[in-house]
C-alpha cells in the first residue's frame, strides 16, 4: 500500500506514467497496474489518463495534497537512516578491557580513525566485565570464554600465554624460587583480572590453581607491572603485555616450565540489534589488526 501511494504521488508530481515509471525502474505497464490496485482498493479513480494527457480527478488531488507531505517525510527518513546503516560514520561506542585497549589495541584505535574520518569513537575501559546491552554500547572487546547465548561474537585474536615474571633487582635480593612452594612464600603482585593463578606445567602436564594472596594487589594489569618492575614481588602477566620488559631485560621469567594458557580475544554485540555498517568496520578492523599482531594472532 506504501508503495503504491509513493507511485502515486510521483505519478503526479511527473506528470506522467512514463517517467515516473523510468524514476521507479519498474516497467510502464505495471506501474499502470499497481496504480490501479490502489484505485481498486480507495474505491475511486485518482487519475483521468488519455492518449495526450494525465490529470488528477478531484479526488486524486485531495489525496495528493493529503498524502504527498507523509511520502516526502518517509523518504527522507529513509534516506537518513540508510546513510546511519550503511555508511561508515557516525559514533560508536565500545566497551573493552583497559589493559588490553591501551597496550595492545592502542594503534588499532588510531588507525581506524585515521582511515574512517567520519568516524567518532567513544571507548569506555574497565577490566570488569560490563552489561553491553544494558549500556547502550555497539560493541564490546572480552577475553576468554564467552558462555552468553545472548550475544553474536566474532573471534578476533588470541592474548598469548600467561608468565610469571619480577624484576632482576627482586630476583637477586630474594632469590629465585625453584616450586611452586617457594613462590607461594614470595612477595606477590596481584592483578584483579587475573585474580585466580591457573598454571600448567610444560612437560608434565600438570595443572594448579589458586587465589594468591598478594604484597601489592590492583584491578589492572599495567599498575601491577610497574610494581613488579619496580621490585615490589613477582607477577602472573600475559605474554602479550609484559614481552617488551622481557626483551628489555626489565622482567626475568619465573619458574618458566609453567605457564597460564592463552584466552581468546572477542568481538561480542547484541543479538537484538541491527550492526550498522560503521561497528561492522570497526570489528573487522580490529579482526584485521590482530591478525597481523603477532602477539595477538590466532
Amino acid at each position: 500500500m506504501l508503495d503504491e501511494l509513493a507511485l502515486f504521488v510521483s505519478i503526479v508530481e511527473m506528470g506522467s506514467l512514463r517517467l515516473a515509471a523510468e524514476k521507479a525502474s519498474i516497467p510502464a505497464p505495471t506501474l499502470t497496474r499497481r496504480l490501479q490496485k490502489l484505485e481498486r482498493h480507495l474505491g475511486c479513480r485518482l487519475l483521468h489518463r488519455s492518449a495526450r494527457r494525465m490529470t488528477p480527478t478531484r479526488e486524486g488531488w485531495q489525496y495528493y495534497e493529503q498524502c504527498r507531505p507523509l511520502v516526502h517525510a518517509l523518504q527522507q527518513a529513509t534516506a537518513k537512516l540508510d546513510v546511519t546503516l550503511h555508511q561508515v560514520s557516525g559514533l560508536i561506542r565500545v566497551l573493552a578491557p583497559a589493559d588490553l585497549a591501551n597496550d595492545n589495541l592502542a594503534p588499532a584505535w588510531m588507525s581506524f580513525l585515521a582511515r574512517y574520518p567520519e568516524i567518532q569513537l567513544e571507548l569506555e575501559l574497565n577490566n570488569y566485565t560490563q552489561d553491553l546491552i544494558g549500556s547502550g554500547a555497539d560493541v564490546a572487546i572480552r577475553v576468554g570464554a564467552q558462555p552468553d547465548s545472548l550475544l553474536n561474537m566474532r573471534r578476533l585474536g588470541q592474548s598469548k600465554e600467561v608468565l610469571l615474571v619480577a624484576s632482576p633487582d627482586y630476583l637477586a635480593k630474594h632469590g629465585i624460587p625453584e616450586s611452586i612452594e617457594e613462590l607461594k612464600l614470595r612477595d606477590l603482585v596481584i592483578s584483579k583480572p587475573l585474580s585466580t593463578w591457573a598454571l600448567r606445567h610444560r612437560q608434565s602436564g600438570e595443572t594448579l590453581s589458586w587465589q594468591p594472596q598478594g604484597k601489592f594487589c590492583v584491578n589492572g594489569i599495567y599498575l601491577a607491572l610497574q610494581a613488579t618492575l619496580a621490585g615490589l614481588g613477582i607477577l602472573f602477566c600475559p605474554a602479550s603485555l609484559c614481552h617488551k620488559q622481557l626483551q628489555r631485560g626489565e622482567l626475568t621469567p619465573v619458574l618458566p616450565a609453567w605457564h597460564g594458557s592463552s584466552r581468546e580475544i572477542y568481538a561480542v554485540w547484541s543479538q537484538q540489534r541491527y550492526v550498522p555498517a560503521r561497528v561492522r568496520a570497526l570489528i573487522d578492523h580490529l579482526a584485521e589488526f590482530c591478525q597481523h599482531n603477532p602477539h595477538l594472532m590466532m
